[in-house]
């Protein structure tokens, strides 16, 4: 490359540095929402350039009564701040006037986007920055990504709120340096609940609104998106010699068109790959006319491809209008589309305006801010087609004339071959067209149009309007009778057609509506979603209240904002009253800038739905019918969710009372059997104790201690089974011997009477474990007293312990009949007893297994029920494993 053909720096980007000499340097903390800490970090980087002696001033910080962020500007110089009157009190803003006098070296200005009081210099703060700007003083300032202007809409979107602080985009452009102050949106959420971001009722009503996760994650991409376009627009400006662009794409979302065709398998495949290759949600849709239906085949087809789509990932939509490419475009503004995926019919020579027509072609020529990508078929040859021109305001009078001109035309050739009757048949084909094309108005036209055409040129004296004989002026009059009628109907029937498409988008609508609402489960989300659901549907801000108390309080709203005035207040609660609507476009409190409907079912109040009113517009019939069903669908979901939780506490408390019952006739049942015995012996021991045999007196009194012991043991079995579900069971961990545990369990057994035969298997040495002895020997003597109690006094029970690696491994066995079937998966549950005894292994309440499995898991270990014989299904196998010396990690 020669000299004179080497790239040179862009003019205008050597102006653009000119300009930015002598005028101070901006940098930005820019973050996705309040709270991520760009204050903080800013402040962290300004005491950073202090200590390297710098001059800084905090010209103004807004610290929202956080500690740390006091902490931070309590060592650094405070401009301080100028009290502005307003509204009779003094409101701090930032001193300009003191600021520019001082002149420091770096200005710390928070809140970028704020709005001056009324009687500041500037309206907003970024006015005031760039004074400073100009007057060579460095600043720093902060900012959300919500206040940029052109993403306004886009954080409306995702979040339901409308952001009413916005900066223009230049002032970005302005930035010397943006730096990205990021937080995961757990974290965030996290501080918010910690009282960080907010005060306590502030933050709690952002977490369930504008802080979910969902939101804050598309503010976070939102972020990175400006500050990476930023960056590119810094590489552009700085290599514009060599023509270096780096556009940054937004979010994609693809829409894919679906038909009964052969072809439609083909798309939905492509579709996947399009949104696989661009990271992005897709839909699927299809699209009826009203009236018409498909053959058999062809909707089994498109059902088929429906489901393919969704098995593929899409959101699937089924669609109803007569305007085939106006529906699809309307919901791809809808849903934020930014791509159309859509197959290429086959081209015919000539296309009926009522036939198919070629979607794709349609679409592109009215597509508007959205890529339409055409798939093609193979081997189809291109052919010249006729396209009616798009639909505006004077398409139709200009196609009504068309239509008459050309039915005059022709009318001119047949002339010479049919009678002069035939040829007017012409003019009401003339009038037909733009009926049913373009409806009723357009249609008379084309009938006045025709009766002054026939006129001239057909009836003599032709060249003129005069009707030379009678009996042509009835048949012209007759004419025009007929073509007006056949306009009017025609074009009442696309009226109709265009009518029956918007009730069956309602009704649809409606179905979807009622369909979300039901599968909710609380109140509070049914309210949420209604919310939601209601703005998406009108395109207004929406929200539903609810008595509180003696007055009406916010359950729900979108876009999440309380802005209810009080004449606002005053019509909702007339409306709840009085069960009528009331506010804006009704004859009760018109004033109010909204309208509410009431929610009631039946004698019962649920509360109010409200609409805001846009610029005082009126709701329309339609619109009212349709928020009247929204209204009723939303009262009968938040009914029946009030319902729901009434019967779920219901069933809790009858739950609650039920295991009372059970338990306070356990014990008392359990209870009063061994205290029989201790008062009987007792009572003996007392009154006979002279004539009483000492044999017999020891033998009473062993009775007396086995009974203590008796109803010790169901005390130890209710206090586990109380600590245990509290949590706040003490285990006291310590090696111990599994071996002499089980020869300490049967030898108990043993004392107090158990006529079965124990055998004790394990290994020669000591089977040690790391637990709670006490627990652990409570845990198994209730499987063993289990096995006394339900295993007849002719069975064996064996008690083994064996090691593994990392467990201990303790099972309790019996040849008797074994546990039921339908009590195998319920014998760890609590107050579960089999019907032929009255007792278990927890003393006859139920408790002992349950205890168990409590012990053995608080241990990290497992117990688990088997047949003893599992061919025969006899005995019963309980196998325990808890963490041997190497699992126990020591």
């Amino acid at each position: 490359m020669s000299d004179h053909d080497a790239p040179r720096a862009s003019p205008d980007a050597l102006l653009d540095q000119a300009e930015r000499e002598g005028r101070g340097k901006l940098r930005m903390f820019l973050g996705a929402a309040p709270g991520v800490g760009k204050t903080y970090a800013m402040l962290q980087a300004a005491r950073a350039e202090r200590a390297g002696g710098r001059d800084v001033l905090v010209g103004i910080v807004e610290t929202h009564g956080r500690a740390d962020t006091e902490a931070m500007i309590a060592d650094l110089e405070v401009l301080p701040r100028r009290l502005i009157p307003y509204k009779g009190r003094l409101v701090p803003e930032l001193d300009l006037d003191e600021a520019l006098a001082r002149q420091p070296s770096l200005l710390i200005v928070d809140e970028y986007a704020h709005s001056n009081v009324e009687g500041s210099r500037h309206p907003k703060r970024w006015q005031d920055v760039a004074e400073c700007l100009q007057n060579g003083i460095d600043v720093w300032t902060t900012m959300n990504v919500q206040h940029v202007e052109s993403l306004n809409d886009v954080v409306q979107r995702i979040t339901g709120v409308r952001v009413r602080e916005t900066v223009p985009d230049t002032t970005l452009t302005v930035a010397d340096q943006i730096v990205l102050v990021d937080l995961p949106s757990d974290e965030l959420i996290r501080r918010l609940a910690e009282g960080k971001v907010y005060v306590e009722d502030t933050a709690t009503r952002a977490t369930q609104n504008f802080f979910k996760p969902s939101n804050l994650t598309a503010l976070r991409e939102l972020a990175l998106r400006q500050v990476a376009a930023q960056v590119d627009s810094d590489l552009v400006e700085r290599m514009q010699g060599s023509a270096i662009e780096g556009p940054w794409a937004a979010g994609e979302r693809l829409l894919v068109c679906v038909g009964p065709n052969a072809q439609a398998e083909r798309l939905v495949r492509e579709g996947k790959r399009l949104a696989d290759l661009l990271d992005a949600p897709w839909f699927a849709v299809t699209i009826e006319r009203p009236g018409a239906t498909l053959d058999q085949g062809a909707a089994s087809r498109l059902d088929a491809t429906m489901q393919l789509a969704k098995s593929l990932g899409a959101e699937t939509h089924n669609l109803v209008a007569s305007d085939l490419p106006a529906e699809l475009l309307r919901f791809a503004r809808f849903e934020n589309i930014t791509q159309i995926l859509v197959g290429k019919a086959r081209s015919r020579w000539i296309r009926l305006p009522w036939g198919d027509g070629n979607l794709a072609d349609a679409i592109v020529q009215r597509a508007r801010g959205v890529s339409v990508l055409v798939l093609t078929e193979n081997e189809i040859p291109e052919a010249w087609a006729f396209r009616w021109p798009e639909r505006g305001i004077w398409t139709g009078y200009l196609a009504a004339t068309a239509f008459v001109a050309a039915a005059s035309f022709a009318g001119n050739i047949l002339a010479r071959f049919v009678s002069l009757p035939n040829v007017s048949m012409l003019y009401l084909l003339a009038v037909l067209a733009p009926a049913l094309l373009y409806g009723v108005w357009p249609a008379v036209l084309a009938s006045f149009l025709s009766f002054a055409a026939y006129n001239y040129l057909f009836l003599d004296p032709t060249g003129t309007f005069t009707i030379a004989r009678p009996h042509e002026l009835l048949a012209l009059t007759i004419f025009l009778i007929i073509a007006f009628v056949i306009s009017a109907v025609a074009g009442q029937a696309r009226e109709q057609v265009r009518a029956s498409a918007r009730r069956t988008r309602a009704a649809r609508r409606l179905y979807e509506f009622t369909r979300t609402l039901s599968a909710l489960p609380d109140a509070g989300a049914v309210a949420e979603a209604a919310a939601s659901e209601i703005n998406a549907a009108t395109g207004r801000a929406v929200t539903i209240l609810q008595p509180e108390g003696a007055d009406l309080s916010i359950v729900a709203s979108w876009p999440p904002d309380d802005r209810l005035d009080m004449p606002a207040r005053t019509a909702a609660r007339w409306a709840h009253e009085y069960r009528e609507m009331a506010g804006a476009g009704t004859q009760t409190l018109p004033s109010a800038g909204w309208t509410f409907l009431p929610l009631a079912v039946q004698d019962a109040r649920i509360g109010v739905l409200g609409i805001e009113s846009a610029s005082n517009a009126l709701l329309d019939a339609e619109l009212r019918a349709l928020l009247s069903a929204l209204a009723e669908q939303t009262a009968v979901a938040l009914q029946r969710a009030v319902l729901s939780t009434e019967v779920r506490s219901a069933r809790t408390a009858a739950e609650t009372e039920r295991v009372r019952n059970i338990l306070l006739a356990s014990i008392s049942h359990d209870f009063r059997t061994p205290l029989a015995s201790i008062l009987g012996a007792s009572t003996a021991l007392i009154e006979y104790q002279d004539r009483i045999d000492p044999a017999v007196r020891d033998d009473l009194l062993g009775q007396v201690r086995d009974e203590a012991r008796h109803l010790d043991q169901m005390v130890r079995n209710l206090l586990s089974m109380t600590r245990l579900e509290a949590g706040a069971l003490e285990i006291t961990k310590d090696w111990f011997d599994i071996g002499e545990m089980l020869d300490r369990i049967v030898d108990q057994a043993r004392r107090r009477g158990a006529p079965q035969r124990f055998r004790v298997d394990r290994p020669p040495g000591p089977v040690l474990a790391y637990g709670d002895a006490s627990l652990l020997d409570q845990a198994v003597g209730n499987i063993v007293g289990n096995a006394v109690n339900y295993a007849g006094a002719k069975a064996t029970v064996t008690l083994r312990a064996r090691t593994e690696p990392d467990i201990v491994t303790i099972e309790i066995v019996d040849d008797g009949p074994g546990v039921p079937a339908d009590l195998r998966d319920h014998v760890f549950e609590k107050f579960t007893r089999l019907r032929t005894s009255a007792a278990d292994g927890g003393d006859s309440s139920g408790l002992g297994l349950a205890i168990t499995k409590g012990i053995v898991e608080a241990h990290g270990g497992t117990v688990e029920l088997r047949s003893a014989d599992t061919l025969q299904q006899r005995g019963a196998a309980f196998v325990i494993r808890l963490p041997s010396e190497r699992g126990a990690g020591l």
